[in-house]
């Protein structure tokens, strides 16, 4: 069953927006998050699925194991960017998405 209606990077966006002094502006093709002038989450849509980018530390070793196991879903990048990709018949877990971006602002707040 497909979920075409559904955007899975909606709550998401939600919670970001939630955060306090948070700025939501775009880069690319992206929606981007920022607390003062530090980006604390890029997320869109790119090539027919979904895409966020969180910017961790504490969680990276978590991030690399699940980029083992799923390597098309998940990508441990430079200087602590991590890029989960995902789609809406199977959005990224709740439970992994709002840790990591509990993570990702309380970095961005950090001098």
């Amino acid at each position: 069953m497909s979920n075409r209606n559904f955007d899975p990077t909606d709550p998401i966006k939600i919670k970001a927006g939630q955060y306090t002094g948070v700025d939501k502006g775009a880069a690319c093709t992206q929606t981007s998050f920022k607390s003062g002038k530090k980006a604390f989450l890029y997320i869109g849509e790119q090539g027919g699925r979904y895409k966020a980018m969180f910017k961790l530390k504490a969680s990276i070793a978590e991030a690399d194991s699940l980029s083992q196991k799923e390597p098309k879903n998940y990508e441990v990048g430079k200087h602590g960017w991590v890029t989960a990709r995902f789609s809406a018949d199977e959005p990224m877990p709740q439970e992994i998405w709002e840790r990591w971006l509990d993570e990702s602002y309380q970095l961005s707040l950090k001098k």
